[in-house]
């Protein structure tokens, strides 16, 4: 199962890095100046960073698992996007757009 989310920001970069880096600690995390990739227990998260844009695909191989991964990851983005009270992630299911 897949969902994703294109979330507008301009702090893209920043974000996606700081993901990868503190999962990374517990987790196997890869990134590079655009992109990057979580490997938890319950599925795998990628992102994109674009200038305007940070895209997140996530993909479990359960609905639950699938829930749980995108909370995840919204709630530490939003940890991290504290400048950005606004900012709203909503995710899609099914085939990353």
């Amino acid at each position: 199962m897949k969902s994703s989310a294109t979330v507008p920001t301009a702090n893209a970069g920043r974000y996606m890095v700081q993901l990868c880096k503190h999962f990374g600690h517990e987790v196997p995390a890869s990134w590079n100046d655009h992109e990057g990739k979580i490997v938890f227990e319950m599925g795998e998260a990628a992102l994109r960073a674009a200038p305007e844009t940070l895209m997140m695909v996530a993909q479990a191989s359960d609905a639950e698992s699938l829930a749980r991964l995108e909370q995840v990851m919204d709630s530490h983005l939003k940890r991290f996007a504290l400048s950005e009270p606004q900012m709203d992630v909503e995710w899609r299911r099914g085939a990353a757009r």
